[in-house]
Protein backbone atom coordinates (compact mmCIF):
# COMPACT_ATOMS: atom_id res chain seq x y z
CA UNK A 1 0.00 0.00 0.00
CA UNK A 2 1.25 3.49 -0.76
CA UNK A 3 1.88 6.18 1.82
CA UNK A 4 -0.87 8.88 1.55
CA UNK A 5 0.41 12.37 -0.06
CA UNK A 6 0.46 14.27 2.84
CA UNK A 7 2.68 11.79 4.33
CA UNK A 8 4.95 11.92 1.50
CA UNK A 9 5.04 15.94 1.38
CA UNK A 10 5.70 15.78 5.21
CA UNK A 11 8.81 13.71 4.51
CA UNK A 12 9.95 15.84 1.87
CA UNK A 13 9.41 19.18 4.18
CA UNK A 14 11.46 16.72 6.98
CA UNK A 15 14.36 16.47 4.61
CA UNK A 16 14.77 19.48 3.53
CA UNK A 17 14.55 20.65 7.68
CA UNK A 18 18.41 20.93 8.40
CA UNK A 19 19.90 24.68 7.92
CA UNK A 20 22.67 22.61 6.53
CA UNK A 21 20.83 21.65 3.57
CA UNK A 22 18.90 24.68 3.32
CA UNK A 23 21.87 26.38 3.07
CA UNK A 24 23.39 24.31 0.07
CA UNK A 25 20.23 24.54 -1.44
CA UNK A 26 20.52 28.05 -1.55
CA UNK A 27 23.93 28.13 -2.99
CA UNK A 28 23.01 25.63 -5.59
CA UNK A 29 20.57 28.08 -6.83
CA UNK A 30 23.01 29.94 -9.28
CA UNK A 31 24.73 26.79 -10.57
CA UNK A 32 26.56 24.11 -9.79
CA UNK A 33 28.94 24.66 -6.80
CA UNK A 34 32.29 22.52 -5.91
CA UNK A 35 32.15 20.64 -2.27
CA UNK A 36 35.30 22.90 -1.56
CA UNK A 37 33.40 25.94 -2.37
CA UNK A 38 30.49 24.53 -0.62
CA UNK A 39 32.36 24.17 2.63
CA UNK A 40 34.09 27.76 2.26
CA UNK A 41 30.83 29.14 2.08
CA UNK A 42 29.38 27.34 5.04
CA UNK A 43 31.10 26.87 8.46
CA UNK A 44 30.50 23.05 9.03
CA UNK A 45 33.15 20.26 9.06
CA UNK A 46 33.41 18.09 5.91
CA UNK A 47 32.05 15.13 7.28
CA UNK A 48 28.66 16.91 8.40
CA UNK A 49 29.18 18.56 4.78
CA UNK A 50 29.23 15.48 3.15
CA UNK A 51 26.48 13.89 5.35
CA UNK A 52 24.07 16.33 4.44
CA UNK A 53 25.06 15.92 0.90
CA UNK A 54 24.20 12.28 0.83
CA UNK A 55 20.36 13.37 1.86
CA UNK A 56 20.04 15.64 -0.45
CA UNK A 57 21.31 13.26 -3.07
CA UNK A 58 19.80 10.47 -1.93
CA UNK A 59 16.36 12.12 -1.72
CA UNK A 60 16.81 12.98 -5.58
CA UNK A 61 16.59 16.60 -5.04
CA UNK A 62 20.94 17.47 -5.45
CA UNK A 63 22.89 15.30 -8.20
CA UNK A 64 26.55 15.42 -8.33
CA UNK A 65 29.07 14.70 -10.77
CA UNK A 66 33.12 14.29 -10.70
CA UNK A 67 35.43 15.95 -12.82
CA UNK A 68 38.79 14.76 -11.76
CA UNK A 69 39.23 15.00 -8.00
CA UNK A 70 36.50 17.60 -8.17
CA UNK A 71 32.76 16.70 -6.66
CA UNK A 72 29.77 18.88 -8.34
CA UNK A 73 26.59 19.54 -6.93
CA UNK A 74 24.16 20.92 -8.71
CA UNK A 75 19.97 21.07 -8.21
CA UNK A 76 18.31 18.29 -9.84
CA UNK A 77 15.56 20.61 -11.11
CA UNK A 78 14.25 24.38 -11.31
CA UNK A 79 11.39 23.56 -8.96
CA UNK A 80 13.29 23.53 -5.76
CA UNK A 81 14.77 26.89 -6.52
CA UNK A 82 11.16 28.03 -6.76
CA UNK A 83 10.64 26.24 -3.90
CA UNK A 84 13.36 28.25 -1.90
CA UNK A 85 11.87 31.62 -3.52
CA UNK A 86 8.29 30.79 -2.17
CA UNK A 87 9.55 30.28 1.52
CA UNK A 88 11.30 33.45 1.41
CA UNK A 89 8.48 35.34 -0.18
CA UNK A 90 6.37 33.64 2.62
CA UNK A 91 9.05 34.62 5.63
CA UNK A 92 8.79 37.98 4.34
CA UNK A 93 5.49 38.59 4.88
CA UNK A 94 5.50 36.70 8.34
CA UNK A 95 8.32 39.04 9.76
CA UNK A 96 6.76 41.75 8.55
CA UNK A 97 3.75 41.12 9.61
CA UNK A 98 5.48 40.79 13.53
CA UNK A 99 6.65 44.04 12.80
CA UNK A 100 3.65 45.96 12.41
CA UNK A 101 2.26 43.95 15.38
CA UNK A 102 5.24 44.63 17.72
CA UNK A 103 5.25 48.82 16.46
CA UNK A 104 1.42 48.42 17.15
CA UNK A 105 2.47 46.80 20.55
CA UNK A 106 4.98 49.58 21.68
CA UNK A 107 2.88 52.09 20.38
CA UNK A 108 -0.37 50.76 22.75
CA UNK A 109 2.10 50.45 25.57
CA UNK A 110 3.20 53.88 25.06
CA UNK A 111 -0.41 55.79 25.25
CA UNK A 112 -1.09 53.58 28.20
CA UNK A 113 2.08 55.08 29.98
CA UNK A 114 3.18 58.27 28.82
CA UNK A 115 6.09 59.46 30.20
CA UNK A 116 7.49 56.17 30.99
CA UNK A 117 10.51 54.91 28.91
CA UNK A 118 10.54 51.24 26.99
CA UNK A 119 12.76 49.96 29.90
CA UNK A 120 12.48 51.09 33.09
CA UNK A 121 15.08 51.08 35.14
CA UNK A 122 14.72 48.77 38.16
CA UNK A 123 15.69 49.97 41.75
CA UNK A 124 18.18 48.59 43.86
CA UNK A 125 16.48 46.32 46.22
CA UNK A 126 17.19 47.93 49.73
CA UNK A 127 20.55 46.15 51.48
CA UNK A 128 20.05 44.24 54.93
CA UNK A 129 20.58 45.64 58.20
Amino acid sequence: MQAPLYQVKAEFFRMLGHPVRIRVLELLQNGPVSVRDLLVDIDVEPSNLSQQLAVLRRSGIVVSTREGATVNYALAGGDVAELLRAARRILTELLAGQSALLAELQHSEHLEHPGQSEHPQRSAAPSPR
